[in-house]
């Protein structure tokens, strides 16, 4: 498509725009008695209207119930995350029996990494990508500690080429390739935190896999963002947050994909909790822990009724707009985001902003290099109700989404941008 930069044109697309009627199932914060132009929904997305009605019903169960809520509410809490794989099996391209909601995004990790991670003598090295969200940099360290192994020779981070913002694909096989034979996991994000790239899942496990290693993934800034196929490229695990694309609350339940092949191989190491056990013999009580031969048998507590509540309702949306549709937008978004700020650019004597997202290789996220005024536009931005994200030293993030920001959305946010800039 050819873009226009107008206002006329922004508004043209929203009408054209067959999923726009959905921005009105959410609750667009407000800022100086507007609604804002909300773009961290990489960071936390919005509550959709249904929500409250969501969890309402189970503190009402749970009010009229008690522990007979188990068995006897609405949706009985004994078997309410069971709902969860079928309707992200989509979202995540994986088969149902592979995918468990559970915990946080952290806990999983390192749940998965207590599988996947048994390092040896001659395997122990954790090849993942440099600057990874520290949480994930802090999990691969303390799980190196733990085998009591020195972070130093366990973890091999691959970064960028000197003056290269983004990695590139070829280095990151060729590295898999050089530790081939002291590998035991390949861990990278399926879109990076900071600049938005998208990494190539499907090269990266055939990588990780000829050289005999595991491969996983964290997703938290790909599910409900980019196209997905963990079962179809042979991902061993993968896990993800809840509370970005995915807009169920500060916090939210997460998530976690086990391949088929490894549900149930009872030898693979876990630790283990009652949730985990088979269903038909929970309740006995008895020694021995004897996993769910699905996801599932990852589990280890009760199910958050009320964090998943809030899970379902966006989860909703998710199945009434399509993934497939939600995708094909959110990427028109963020093209239509790079052909602004290049018109900003172009309108300048000097060039102002340096986009370090991959404009081919991207989802909804575009972060920008701001070669001058950075935090003065960021604050700029946030006095005329645009709330996006600070990165030191210089980057603003900006992440329109498909489910409720708007092409004129992008195109204000561009108007505001170049006042900024041009002012003396």
């Amino acid at each position: 498509m050819i873009f226009e930069n107008s206002f006329a044109f922004a508004k043209q697309l929203d009408e054209q725009d067959a999923l726009n009627h959905f921005r009105d199932k959410f609750y667009i914060p407000i800022i100086n008695g507007n609604e804002c132009i909300y773009f961290t929904g990489n960071s936390l997305g919005l509550q959709p209207k249904t929500t409250q009605d969501y969890v309402l019903n189970e503190l009402e169960d749970w009010a009229s119930f008690g522990v007979e809520g188990h068995f006897h509410a609405r949706q009985p809490w004994f078997s309410y995350h069971e709902m969860f794989p079928q309707l992200l099996t989509k979202i995540v391209g994986a088969l149902p029996e592979e995918i468990v909601v559970m915990n946080q995004l952290t806990v999983n990790l390192h749940l998965l990494m207590a599988s996947f991670y048994q390092p040896t003598k001659e395997r122990y090295k954790i090849i993942c990508e440099a600057k990874a969200f520290p949480s994930d940099q802090y999990a691969f360290e303390t799980q190196a500690k733990f085998h009591g192994l020195d972070p130093g020779r366990v973890i091999i981070e691959v970064a960028p080429r000197d003056g290269e913002p983004v990695i590139r694909t070829e280095d990151i096989l060729s590295t898999i390739k050089q530790h081939a034979d002291e590998t035991a996991v390949v861990i990278f994000s399926g879109v990076n935190y900071y600049n938005g790239q998208v990494f190539d899942m499907d090269a990266i496990t055939k990588a990780a896999h000829e050289a005999g290693a595991y491969c996983g993934f964290d997703l938290a800034h790909a599910a409900g963002n980019i196209e997905l196929h963990l079962h179809d490229w042979d991902v061993d695990f993968a896990c993800w947050c809840s509370y970005k694309y995915l807009n169920s609350g500060p916090g939210g339940v997460a998530g976690a994909f086990i391949h088929q092949r490894h549900i149930t191989n009872t030898a693979l190491p876990r630790l283990a909790g009652w949730w985990g056990h088979d269903k038909e013999t929970r309740f006995k009580m008895e020694k021995g822990f004897n996993p769910i031969a699905t996801a599932e048998g990852w589990q280890l507590s009760n199910a958050p009724i009320l964090s998943m509540a809030a899970h379902k309702a966006s989860l909703d949306n998710f199945e009434e707009a399509g993934i497939e549709n939600l995708i094909a937008k959110g990427k028109m978004l963020s093209d239509y985001l790079f052909f602004i700020i290049e018109e900003i650019n172009a309108g300048s004597a000097e060039k102002k902003i340096t986009i370090i997202t991959p404009k081919e290789n991207k989802g909804c996220q575009v972060s920008m290099l701001m070669l001058e005024k950075g935090k003065e536009v960021f604050d700029t931005l946030k006095q005329n109700g645009v709330l996006a994200d600070w990165r030191e030293p210089n980057v603003i993030r900006v992440a329109p989404v498909p489910l409720y920001n708007t092409f004129e959305d992008i195109w204000k946010f561009g108007e505001i941008v170049k006042l900024i800039l041009n002012k003396d």
